[in-house]
């Protein structure tokens, strides 16, 4: 597949074109978490465990990937058990864990609200190469540790976090 003619772009258009997604996104996800019952906090986790499948996090995995205290990891889970999101689940190596396990029926709610619009970002990839669709995944990637990266550090420079 030869890739059509992009139009030409620089950085700062490139930036602000991510601020529109950005921007795009916080909006949709706060929609998306009202029309589930949800608060966007409570959608992000449950998204994380989602999208780590049969590996079951435990709860302290899941507050490093969301970036919050254990405790207040614990309170969401609360909140996503009591909402039918998930069980908490013995872990079968160490008594003293939980695993998060996304239940059936939440699973089916969520998938069905987020297909249509992954159906159509499926349809916008496919407008791509694949050598295209690996620079944007790497791009991707790699912005998502630059941001994590450079939240850590704010963290460290007001003393709300650790290095």
């Amino acid at each position: 597949m030869t890739p059509p003619p992009r139009p030409a772009a620089t950085p700062v258009e490139a930036l602000s074109a991510m601020d529109d997604l950005i921007a795009a996104s916080m909006v949709g996800q706060q929609e998306m978490a009202q029309r589930l019952g949800l608060n966007v906090t409570d959608l992000t986790c449950f998204a994380y465990v989602l999208q780590a499948g049969e590996h079951l996090l435990t709860a302290g995995e899941l507050a490093t990937r969301v970036q919050v205290t254990t405790g207040a990891v614990t309170g969401i889970l609360n909140r996503l058990e009591r909402a039918g999101y998930v069980t908490r689940r013995p872990d079968p190596h160490d008594r003293r864990r939980v695993r998060v396990a996304a239940e059936p029926t939440a699973v089916a709610r969520v998938h069905a609200l987020y297909q249509p619009y992954y159906d159509r970002l499926n349809t916008l990839f496919a407008d791509y190469t694949p050598a295209e669709i690996a620079v944007l995944t790497d791009w991707f990637t790699r912005a998502t540790a630059l941001a994590h990266t450079y939240r850590r550090e704010l963290r460290v420079q007001d003393g709300t976090g650790t290095p």
